[in-house]
């Protein structure tokens, strides 16, 4: 093996022993759930997931699972568990 590539591994090592270098700003996942597939993306902070939890309630068990996985990826608002809703949601859920 070249020594150049030999120091590329090595390299690679070192980087994925701090994941906090890496910072995620979009990412779509298929996350396999106990009953279905579910899609889950993040982008600028902002997740959403295709089960039903999530339409009602901003997150999910599958957002907060990916969020523990992947933690020190991501910026502060995407580590929140609960997106931001807006004033129309949470006035139906207040109803």
């Amino acid at each position: 093996m070249h020594s150049d590539l030999i120091s590329k591994i090595e390299k690679a090592r070192h980087y994925a022993s701090q994941p906090e270098r890496i910072a995620i700003q979009t990412l779509t996942a298929t996350f396999r759930g106990g009953n279905n597939d579910h899609v889950i993306t993040v982008d600028a902070g902002v997740w959403h997931c295709d089960c039903d939890f999530f339409r009602g309630h901003g997150t999910c068990a599958h957002v907060m699972a990916i969020q523990k996985v992947l933690s020190p990826m991501l910026s502060e608002q995407a580590r929140s568990a609960v997106n931001p809703l807006d004033d129309d949601t949470i006035a139906s859920q207040l109803a």
